[in-house]
């Protein structure tokens, strides 16, 4: 990590991800750190020269929504299997970013565990 900014960012993807049922880090073998239930990545993270990075999972419609708006992105290379890119998140953007990686953990999780979800969360 190059900056204590990057670090704090990072811990704060760790709490949201690693608090979703039987989700894993694991660093790939570009030297990102990713997130991944039952061996399916759904969330990426990575530093540049530009900062930190956070890609995630979407779906489509989602996808284009959130490219309205102008702090996010198509991630590179994956971006149009629907993944979503955002530098250097900060602020309220924390909210909403906290939704968007559960709903791509739910992309990713086996039926078992979204029902799980879905039931701990409709009451």
């Amino acid at each position: 990590m190059k900056t204590q900014e990057t670090a704090s960012m990072l811990e704060c993807v760790r709490k949201i991800c690693l608090a979703l049922p039987e989700a894993v880090e694991h660093i790939d073998g570009f030297g990102h750190i990713t997130f991944k239930i039952n061996g399916k990545s759904f969330v990426i993270t990575g530093e540049s020269d530009n900062g930190f990075s956070l890609s995630f999972k979407s779906d489509r419609e989602t996808q284009g929504l959130l490219l309205q708006k102008e702090y996010f992105f198509k991630t590179p290379y994956i971006g149009h299997h629907g993944w979503v890119s955002i530098q250097n998140p900060h602020g309220d953007v924390w909210v909403e970013l906290t939704d968007l990686l559960q709903e791509a953990y739910l992309r990713a999780a086996p039926k078992r565990l979204v029902k799980k979800w879905n039931e701990l969360h409709s009451k």
